[in-house]
């Protein structure tokens, strides 16, 4: 089954760039892979203390998914699929794309911000040549409306 890869971030256009995914997932008869990526930069302390921090932030994506897995199954009929890797959020992706020959599309949630849509977006169109997969680019200020139609 063909899947769509969706990245679990605190950014608002994290919100869009699910939506997207899960309706164009129910349309067209595909799964959803949820990833979300920890920092290495967010454990640098003493190993008790990483180990806690670690379990935190894992319980803390965990929750989070719950939120967009329930409207994935609730409203659009898709139990979507959640992997945590931890590491560079680009070098993350390419290895996720790579290990699941599943995924058929990468989404992203493009910010609204002045200085551009984001250092994600930023890094991953700078791959975008050689990706194997396209990648879909989902405005952070697109309405629910808008999306619904598109999709």
């Amino acid at each position: 089954m063909r899947k769509f890869l969706v990245i679990l971030d605190d950014s608002r256009e994290c919100l869009n760039a699910m939506r997207f995914a899960a309706m164009r997932a129910a349309n067209t008869g595909a799964g959803v892979t949820i990833l979300s990526i920890i920092p290495p930069e967010e454990f640098n302390h003493w190993i008790g203390v990483a180990d806690i921090m670690r379990e935190e932030t894992r319980d803390r994506i965990v929750a989070h998914f719950e939120v967009f897995a329930k409207w994935m199954r609730d409203r659009q009929g898709i139990d979507p699929e959640l992997v945590i890797r931890e590491g560079e959020a680009v070098h993350e992706i390419l290895s996720q794309i790579k290990e699941d020959a599943g995924i058929g599309v990468l989404v992203l949630g493009a910010g609204t911000e002045k200085h551009g849509p984001g250092p994600l977006i930023a890094a991953m169109t700078k791959q975008a040549g050689f990706l194997p997969i396209p990648m879909t680019l989902v405005p952070g200020e697109i309405s629910k409306e808008r999306l619904e139609e598109i999709t």
